[in-house]
């Protein structure tokens, strides 16, 4: 694969969910300017863009992915005045800030809904979808997907909450106004845009279908064509739909459309049916992992573009769900960064991630913010489920596990803030936090640092080909990236097992290398010996 001109594919970006990152002002509310006075620690780890899950005017129904008007902030945050400040002073440490638009739907507060729900011949009324009698369609958060209106005597649809009227991508109008909001950001020097749930803004409500209408692609190439197109930014679409073969369509260069997508199926394998609720727990397979992400690196090489993630707001945290939070915490963080950030495509790195941030149990509901793990707890114990069991799930899989405070130092409400915090912080904030990572050289942010520091520098992990080692073995994740006739080898031990291999296997032989290392003890797959949660990179 030949180098291409984008910038982004030596990037890595952080994602920031602002309520939650830091608080300057002691309302217990992150904030603009707490985000602004940790831009030197952003830096010092070497991530290129800032990703900003929503700061614009919203009723918080669904902390803010129910947005009320796209060019104002949400008064929580700052005002403009801190955005642009946010977006100059991270220019200045060569740090670009990407938006999060939610273009599938709005607030029920939006002046276009407000005027919309007035009567069935307002000249907004068409932004949104109407029904008069509902279809079997169900909401996300639970319940249908359809809310009446008295006033006019019709339904509105909400593939999520009642209070996020789904926009109406038919309409010519509204895609234009989305261009229009695009465009606005743009002038103000944003480096990109993540779009939510893009991949149900084609939608054919009257049929059945959400996910991946007829017109979806056509309605991203026009959004493409009249907004970013021309500009040198990075754009990310949101989609659980996405497979390695539809990959391309979203982000071949000669489409047109994405830089890349964001594909989720790494993060429905701990369900106990596929496609069914993710709160029905399962282990995962790590043949199934392996092969799932395997083919996500070969469908698109030459052809596309990867992100590479394991956990984001609205998923558990990495450590916990795919790695071991206790005794081997630090291993299997440093691990699980190697084997995904060792991959072709754009790392996405979600705060907390690089300090090795837990997920949180609180024992209390009344603990809890997010509103689908609210509806989930509601809805399942009406139904006859066993309290602990929902609890389990909650523990395992509530979105609230990734917006618990970002753990700064050991001391008041882990440093996030001088205030009660929104949401309470992690018992665990004393041991885990960023002070303790930044005195500690053999830390999870020191890895973290050279790794992102590696692919800045390293052709051939950015472009070189890919080939899975061992398909079939049950622990270990190995493979082999080739770049001008160069071979590396990325390696990680999924167990608490000491695993006895064949170094051959590996293709290690006695010129191996070692590039970066989770263990301070060096590696010693000459031997043939991988130790617990073990993993790193080889140059062969």
């Amino acid at each position: 694969m030949h180098k291409q001109d984008c910038w982004w594919h030596r990037s890595s970006v952080y994602q920031i969910y602002p309520r939650s990152f830091c608080d300057s002002d002691g309302d217990g509310i992150g904030d603009l300017a707490g985000i602004r006075s940790k831009l030197d620690y952003l830096a010092l780890l070497g991530v290129d863009v800032l990703w900003l899950c929503p700061v614009y005017a919203s009723p918080n129904d669904d902390n803010g992915y129910d947005i009320a008007d796209y060019g104002r902030i949400m008064q929580e945050f700052g005002t403009m005045a801190d955005m642009e400040l946010l977006i100059a002073e991270a220019g200045k440490r060569g740090m670009k800030i990407m938006m999060d638009i939610v273009a599938n739907h709005t607030s029920d507060e939006h002046k276009w809904f407000m005027e919309a729900r007035k009567s069935a011949d307002n000249p907004y009324r068409d932004y949104y979808i109407w029904a008069k009698q509902p279809n079997a369609l169900s909401s996300t958060f639970g319940g249908s997907a359809w809310q009446y209106e008295a006033e006019t005597g019709e339904y509105y649809l909400h593939l999520f909450s009642k209070k996020q009227p789904d926009l109406n991508w038919r309409n010519p109008r509204v895609r234009q106004e989305i261009a229009d909001i695009l465009i606005f950001w743009l002038d103000k020097g944003i480096g990109g845009f993540r779009f939510d749930v893009i991949d149900l803004i084609g939608k054919v409500p009257e049929q059945g279908i959400t996910a991946n209408g007829p017109r979806l692609h056509e309605y991203v190439r026009e959004l493409n064509e009249k907004s970013f197109g021309p500009r040198n930014v990075l754009t990310v679409g949101e989609s659980w739909t996405a497979t390695p073969e539809t990959g391309p369509l979203w982000s071949s260069p000669a489409r047109h459309e994405l830089s890349m997508i964001f594909q989720f199926g790494h993060l429905t394998l701990d369900q106990a049916q596929p496609g069914g609720e993710k709160w029905d727990l399962a282990p995962y397979s790590l043949l199934d992992l392996k092969s799932l992400l395997s083919r996500w690196q070969t469908e698109l090489y030459g052809r596309g573009w990867n992100s590479l993630f394991w956990n984001n707001h609205d998923t558990p945290r990495a450590v916990s769900r795919f790695g071991d939070e206790g005794e081997y915490r630090l291993q299997s963080a440093k691990m699980l960064a190697t084997v995904m950030y060792g991959m072709a495509g754009t790392p996405f790195i979600y705060q907390g991630e690089e300090i090795g941030m837990t997920n949180v149990r609180f024992t209390d509901m009344a603990d809890y913010r997010d509103i689908e793990t609210l509806h989930l707890y509601r809805d399942r114990l009406a139904a006859g489920h066993g309290a602990g069991s929902i609890m389990a799930s909650i523990y395992a899989k509530g979105r609230d596990n990734a917006r618990t405070p970002m753990q700064w130092d050991g001391g008041e409400h882990a440093g996030f803030s001088s205030g009660a915090p929104w949401i309470k912080v992690n018992p665990n904030y004393s041991e885990i936090n960023v002070d303790a990572a930044l005195k500690d050289p053999h830390s999870i942010f020191h890895f973290y640092r050279r790794l992102i520091a590696l692919r800045k520098t390293a052709d051939w992990l950015v472009y070189g080909s890919y080939e899975l080692l061992l398909p079939r073995h049950e622990q270990l994740f190995a493979y082999v990236r080739e770049y001008d006739n160069r071979r590396y080898l990325v390696f990680g031990n999924f167990s608490r097992q000491t695993l006895a291999i064949n170094p051959a296997d590996l293709r290690i032989s006695p010129q191996a290398a070692s590039i970066l290392h989770n263990y301070t003890a060096v590696p010693l797959l000459e031997q043939g010996i991988i130790r617990p949660w073990e993993g790193g990179i080889i140059s062969l």
